[in-house]
């Protein structure tokens, strides 16, 4: 493979931010795009028609148009495992057969929503979704985002193998009108299994009948869910070339679909398949996922910049920040290329986040003042999810805009104590509404952003070994294995 020759990244000295816009009267109009109901804006960061030409040249020199292909074709891209990832082919952009195989998926989900929905299985009011990592914050993300208003089904989406997590939704929950949504790609992870065991339990220890009856498997393994006593007619497969973190438009996505409502979530699949096709046909220099990435790697290979920020500007969005760490530091924390050389240069930033306003009177002093430059991403909604004052989304707007502004303009001030350096920089991603169709545009945007990032960077987005290592660990300490001083000491202490 060939690797990335960041010289001419590295090369560039773009002026001030506030410079920038001085010498330019189309700057906005160059680095903006409007996709599917979202408006994209890159101006606030120090991108230049010559860093994006410098970026597209190293997109050319790593093969991204063939990868890309490649991605949608259904090729093995995650070399590491020998196999395609086919996320894509679930909104129906993908190899033929993969979409249709997709397809015949979702039809299979719908069929069971169907009869839920006619109380085949009994009277149901409450979901209660168990999986863990891209089995749960994906599903957890639609539902808090999309579902405040629904009224058809309560969901619980728990993923902590904290015995509270559970018993918060037990708390909550009628046992005789509850079904259990148990979501895992291979059926064994340890943690998913275990708070499903206590659900059955829960099930069978108020007095509900036939337990087994009430649960729903969403997996890659069928036969393994059919093997711990899931009757067939009620797993729900989804492909093995769809990863875990991107698995949200497959049955993983059932609590969604259920609660929502079957058009709702067809038109999320819809709007993810419209930022697809840009992401497909669109010239770099107006292409969102890409220019998303350009500024990215922008601030990790000439500025150093370690960390990257997003803050949602919208309650309905508050899980955004947690979803895409998941996204982002799983797909591209790697140490080694494509091919399995080291990496000598810096690969995912620390993403991190919360929700304004809140996070303005907890971390934006940093961001402002503090000696580390963070990149900062601002993600709003023209259209307010409640039914208040004007004014409270008024507010909440302007001081989303009014930060980006101060973050980049800065303040002069003889007392340094109160000196803002300025130069500061920060994208916003503008919805016109939050529907299924724009958060379907807006997390696809996310997933081609971050296989974008990791073409540039020479990695492989769609392994995960980093996660093993612990887990091995976590069960050779069950069964008593030897570890450091430390850790004996502190498993005696906790088990005598």
């Amino acid at each position: 493979m060939t690797l990335p020759d960041w010289s001419a990244v590295r090369a560039l000295t773009p002026a001030p931010l506030n410079q920038l816009f001085d010498a330019d009267p189309s700057r906005v109009a160059a680095l903006s795009a409007d996709v599917a109901g979202i408006r994209f804006d890159w101006s606030k960061t120090h991108l230049t028609a010559e860093a994006v030409q410098a970026f597209a040249a190293l997109a050319d020199s790593t093969g991204l148009a063939a990868k890309r292909d490649a991605l949608f074709a259904g090729h093995a891209i995650n070399v590491t495992e020998g196999r395609a990832a086919e996320h894509t082919a679930e909104r129906g952009e993908g190899a033929p057969e993969s979409v249709a195989r997709a397809r015949g998926f979702h039809g299979r989900m719908r069929a069971l929503i169907d009869a839920i929905e006619a109380e085949a299985l009994g009277p149901v009011r409450h979901i209660l979704h168990i999986g863990i990592g891209g089995s749960a914050l994906g599903p957890d993300l639609l539902v808090d985002a999309l579902g405040r208003d629904a009224d058809r089904y309560d969901v619980a989406v728990v993923s902590n193998v904290d015995g509270l997590a559970l018993e918060e939704a037990f708390d909550r929950f009628d046992p005789q009108a509850t079904i259990i949504a148990v979501a895992s790609k291979t059926f064994t992870t340890t943690e998913t299994m275990l708070n499903a065991d206590s659900a059955l339990g829960w099930l069978q220890g108020n007095g509900v009948e036939d337990p087994y009856g009430r649960v729903i498997a969403l997996t890659a393994a069928p036969d393994k869910a059919i093997a711990w006593g899931v009757d067939e007619t009620r797993v729900l497969p989804f492909a093995e070339s769809v990863g875990g973190r991107y698995s949200l438009w497959s049955s993983i996505g059932f609590p969604a679909a259920l609660a929502l409502g079957w058009d709702a979530f067809e038109e999320m699949l819809e709007g993810a398949a419209e930022m697809d096709r840009h992401f497909r046909l669109t010239p770099l220099e107006k292409n969102a996922p890409a220019l998303a990435a350009f500024a990215d790697l922008y601030y990790t290979q000439a500025r150093g910049c370690e960390t990257r920020a997003t803050f949602a500007y919208d309650e309905r969005l508050r899980l955004l920040p947690s979803y895409l760490q998941q996204l982002e530091m799983e797909s591209n924390g790697k140490r080694v290329t494509a091919d399995g050389q080291p990496v000598t240069w810096p690969t995912a930033p620390i993403t991190w986040g919360g929700v304004g306003t809140d996070a303005q009177h907890a971390v934006f002093q940093l961001l402002h003042q503090g000696t580390r430059l963070v990149p900062v991403e601002f993600v709003g909604v023209i259209e307010p999810g409640d039914s208040q004052a004007d004014s409270h989304h008024n507010q909440l707007l302007l001081n989303m805009f009014a930060q980006g502004a101060a973050l980049m303009a800065g303040r002069a001030h003889q007392d340094q104590a109160r000196a803002y350096p300025g130069d500061r920089p920060s994208s916003t991603l503008l919805l016109d509404r939050l529907d299924p169709r724009t958060l379907g545009a807006l997390l696809a945007f996310y997933e081609q952003r971050t296989f974008v990032n990791a073409v540039l960077l020479g990695i492989n987005p769609f392994d995960q070994f980093g996660v093993e290592l612990g887990k091995e660990m976590a069960r050779a300490a069950e069964q008593g294995g030897d570890f450091d001083a430390s850790t004996t000491d502190l498993i005696q202490r906790a088990f005598g």
